[in-house]
C-alpha cells in the first residue's frame, strides 16, 4: 500500500510560525535590526474573520505578537511623528510588565525616554497655557453669563482710563461671577474708528486679545475721555441738574485681560533700562517679538490678518504670576515680562480695513500699499528698530538712496541677532524677506539656541543638532522639576514660550534658520 500523503495543515501553521524568507527577528541578544528587515517593514495583518488556511499562498503572513508589539512601538517612538497615545498615558506608576514590553523594543531605552519627554513637554505647555489665558469652560460660561449685560450690571472700578492705545480706550470694571469678583477691560472705541469689528471666533491664543461680550450703550456720566472735549464728565461739583451733560452712545467691548499700558508706552518709558541693563533689556525685546509673531502666526491660520499694526496697538497684561527666576525678588516693573496682545484684526476677505491711528502715514508716498501679509513682515523689521530705540521711517526703507539700513549698536548678546533680523525683514526684494514663521524660528533660536559657539568645535550637522536637541529637552524637564518642587506658585510666562519651542522644533528646523540666522 502507499503510504499516507503528508499532513499540509501542520506544515501551514508551522510555516505560519517562522518569519519570511530571508528575513530576521530582532530576540533578546539580537543586534538592532537593520534598514529593510521585517521590523521596519511589516504587513498589514491579515482582516478579522479570515481563516489563516483561506488566505491566497502569495498573501502577506499573520505576523508574531511580539513582532506585532515591536511593530507598534516604532510607528509611535518615530522622531517624525508626534508620540502615541501609549507614550502619553506612561507615568511613574506604569506596571513593570508594560514597560518591559516597551525596552524589549528596538528603541531600547533611549526610544522610550526621548519619547516620554516630548509627552512631558506637551502636558506641561498646555498646563502653562492654561494658567495664562485661564480654562476653555470658564471662559465660554463668562461668554454665556455677560450675554445681554450693560453697564448697570458692570462697576466701574476708576473712571480715568487703564490705558490708552491708538484706536480706544480701557477701564477697569468689575463683575460678579460664581461668588468671586472678576476684573474685565471695557473697551470704548475712539469716535475715528467707532466703526471697529473685533471678531469674536478667532480662536484662544495666549498673544490674541479674546472678546467675551458687547452691547451698545450711553457711557456712565463719571467715565472720563481724555483728548475729547464735550464728551467727558464735568465732575459732580461742576454739573448743572439743569443742563444734564448727555454721554454718547457706544459699542463697549469687554475682555478678560485688563492692559496696563501700550508697548509705545514701555519703549518710551525704558530708555534708562536699554542704557543700565541692554542684555535683560532686549531680552525682553525679543520675548515681546516672540508674542508678537506666535499672535500673527495664529491669526493667519484662523483667516484672519492684523489692523494697523504699530505700538499703539498692541497691548501689555501684567501676567497672573511672575516668572521663576524673579519670585521673592523685589524688581521693577520693567523688569517683568508682560503679555502682549494684538487687539486689532478683521477677516482677510473684508474689503476695508479698521482706521489707521498712527501719527505717520502707514506707507511713503509713491508705494502701493503691501497687501496684510506683506505688511506684517515689515511693520515686524520696524517694530525691531523701535523696540531698540533707533530711529527708523517707511521712508528710510524704501524712500533713500543707500542701501543700507540705520545702523543698531551692538549692546548685548542679542544685538547682532535683532540687526540680522530686521534686515531680513526689510529687505528690498520681496522674494528674499523672511516669513513671520521664520522670524519666530530666528527669535527662538536667539533667546534658547543652539548659539554659534556649538559649531565651533564640531561641523554643523543634524546629528549634532539633534542630539543638542535632545539633551537640552532633558535638561529643561530637569530644571522644572528643581525649580518647582515644593513651590506654590505656578510657571511663568517665559517658561510656556521656551516650552513650545521645545516642544515642537525638530533638527531639521534648526538646520534651516540657524544657515539663515548665520549665514
Amino acid at each position: 500500500d502507499p503510504l499516507p500523503p503528508p499532513l499540509p495543515k501542520k506544515q501551514l501553521q508551522r510555516a505560519e510560525s517562522l518569519p519570511e524568507p530571508g528575513s530576521s527577528h530582532c530576540c533578546h541578544g539580537d543586534p538592532e535590526p537593520r534598514a529593510g528587515s521585517i521590523l521596519y517593514s511589516i504587513p498589514p495583518p491579515h482582516e478579522e474573520g479570515t481563516p489563516p488556511q483561506d488566505r491566497p499562498s502569495w498573501g502577506p503572513k499573520k505576523p508574531l505578537t511580539k513582532s506585532q508589539s515591536l511593530r507598534e512601538s516604532l510607528a509611535w517612538s518615530s522622531p517624525q511623528k508626534a508620540p502615541s497615545p501609549s507614550l502619553k498615558e506612561l507615568t511613574f506608576g506604569t506596571g513593570d510588565g508594560e514597560l518591559g514590553q516597551l525596552l524589549e523594543s528596538p528603541v531600547g531605552v533611549c526610544g522610550v525616554v526621548l519619547g516620554c519627554q516630548e509627552a512631558a513637554l506637551a502636558r506641561l505647555s498646555a498646563h502653562m497655557q492654561e494658567e495664562l489665558v485661564g480654562p476653555e469652560e470658564r471662559q465660554q460660561l463668562l461668554e454665556a453669563e455677560l450675554a445681554g449685560k450693560r453697564w448697570e450690571a458692570l462697576g466701574v472700578l476708576d473712571p480715568l482710563p487703564c490705558c490708552q492705545s491708538g484706536d480706544a480706550w480701557y477701564f477697569r470694571v468689575g463683575f460678579t461671577f460664581q461668588h468671586s469678583q472678576l476684573q474685565f477691560a471695557a473697551k470704548v472705541p475712539k469716535p475715528c474708528c467707532s466703526s471697529l469689528v473685533v471678531q469674536s471666533s478667532v480662536g484662544t491664543h495666549c498673544s490674541i486679545q479674546r472678546l467675551l461680550g458687547r452691547f451698545t450703550d450711553r457711557l456712565p456720566r463719571q467715565l472720563v475721555l481724555p483728548g475729547i472735549p464735550g464728551k467727558q464728565s464735568q465732575g459732580p461739583a461742576r454739573e448743572d441738574p439743569a443742563r444734564p451733560i448727555l454721554q454718547p452712545v457706544l459699542q463697549v467691548l469687554l475682555f478678560a485681560e485688563v492692559p496696563q499700558q501700550t508697548l509705545a508706552d514701555f519703549v518710551k518709558r525704558s530708555h534708562a533700562l536699554h542704557r543700565t541693563s541692554p542684555g535683560h533689556y532686549e531680552r525682553l525685546g525679543c520675548l515681546l517679538l516672540l508674542q508678537l509673531c506666535m499672535g500673527l502666526e495664529h491669526l493667519r491660520g484662523q483667516n484672519m490678518a492684523q489692523g494697523d499694526l504699530c505700538p499703539e496697538n498692541l497691548l501689555l497684561v501684567q501676567c497672573p504670576c511672575p516668572p521663576r527666576s524673579q519670585q521673592g525678588q523685589k524688581e521693577p516693573l520693567g523688569l517683568s515680562l508682560p503679555r502682549l496682545l494684538i487687539s486689532s484684526f478683521f477677516k482677510v476677505q473684508e474689503k476695508h480695513r479698521p482706521c489707521s491711528s498712527s501719527p505717520e502715514q502707514p506707507w511713503s508716498q509713491g508705494l502701493a500699499a503691501p497687501s496684510p501679509p506683506a505688511a506684517a513682515e515689515l511693520n515686524v523689521g520696524r517694530l525691531i528698530y523701535q523696540i531698540l530705540h533707533v530711529d527708523i521711517s517707511l521712508e528710510s526703507i524704501f524712500g533713500f538712496r543707500s542701501k543700507r539700513l540705520p545702523e543698531i549698536p551692538s549692546l548685548s548678546i542679542y544685538s547682532a541677532g535683532l540687526k540680522r533680523l530686521a534686515t531680513l525683514l526689510l529687505h528690498r526684494d520681496p522674494q528674499e524677506r523672511v516669513s513671520i514663521e521664520q522670524a519666530r524660528g530666528i527669535l527662538q533660536v536667539l533667546l534658547w539656541g543652539p548659539r554659534q559657539e556649538l559649531f565651533a568645535r564640531s561641523r554643523k550637522s543634524l546629528t549634532l543638532l539633534r542630539g543638542w536637541l535632545e539633551v537640552k529637552r532633558a535638561l529643561l524637564l530637569l530644571r522644572f522639576a528643581e525649580s518647582w518642587a515644593g513651590a506654590g506658585a505656578s510657571p511663568g510666562l517665559e517658561e510656556w514660550l521656551c516650552c513650545q519651542y521645545f516642544q515642537g522644533v525638530t533638527e531639521h528646523s534648526l538646520d534651516r534658520v540657524t544657515r539663515v540666522l548665520y549665514a
